[in-house]
């Protein structure tokens, strides 16, 4: 199963208003694990920014004047979530942004939800818990997922923390780490999740001994001779 997570930034609120997309942020699940891959991209607007918006996200006119238009980063961005479920908080926003942006390019180009399943993490949170704060830094502190380095808005940023969210809302792999019971007060503890650095060096494996190894299987030899198949041997 593949999924991509998405998140935008825009020069303001309204598409219908003529704002563009400024960034676009993705990170790829594969089976419900994150496979590492991503797509982000800057790209100049070829208009001003609100200062309202820029005040959210701190991107600047400036900063964008380098940058690819929308036009040449389409193929990529299309071709990275062809055929995955998007997983986008608050979709009717980012959706809007990005059919507008397809379509200005090819105006008989089908919206993203014709092309691809969409999952609004907005409207599941909204349904698991109704009359709560359900914005992304308020799911964040419900679930325990790490956004201290959210200072402001970022769109691969704010990806790679729904995805976090995502899966320990739905009861992914990360959950198992929310807690664990302190066998000395009996309490239990509260952890919270924290992403590993990509450039992390790889943690070292140790091989079993040839002593170890032939304990082993002398212990699967008495679960098989008790009649049942390890599951260490299919």
């Amino acid at each position: 199963m593949r999924q991509i997570v998405l998140d935008t930034e825009t020069t303001g609120l309204e598409v219908s208003q003529g704002h563009r997309i400024i960034e676009i942020g993705c990170v790829e699940l594969m089976n419900r694990r994150l496979t590492g891959r991503h797509f982000h991209r800057y790209i100049n607007p070829q208009r001003d920014i609100d200062a309202g918006a820029m005040e959210v996200h701190g991107i600047t006119n400036t900063f964008l004047a380098d940058k690819p238009v929308f036009a040449q980063v389409a193929a990529e961005f299309e071709e990275f979530v062809a055929g995955a479920e998007l997983i986008i908080h608050n979709a009717p926003f980012d959706l809007g942004f990005l059919d507008s942006e397809l379509q200005r390019l090819n105006p008989q180009a089908s919206p993203l939800a014709e092309r691809c399943d969409i999952m609004d993490t907005l409207v599941f949170a909204r349904a698991r818990h109704p009359g709560q704060r359900n914005s992304l830094d308020a799911l964040c502190q419900r679930y325990m997922v790490d956004n201290s380095s959210r200072d402001l808005h970022g769109a691969l940023l704010d990806a790679e923390i729904l995805a976090d969210v995502y899966l320990a809302m739905t009861g992914g792999q990360t959950a198992l780490a929310l807690s664990d019971d302190d066998s000395s007060t009996g309490k239990q503890t509260t952890k919270t999740l924290r992403r590993l650095p990509a450039n992390r060096a790889r943690l070292p494996v140790i091989e079993p001994s040839a002593d170890e190894l032939a304990a082993h299987e002398a212990q699967l030899d008495n679960i098989a001779a008790a009649g049942a198949e390890p599951i260490w041997r299919r």
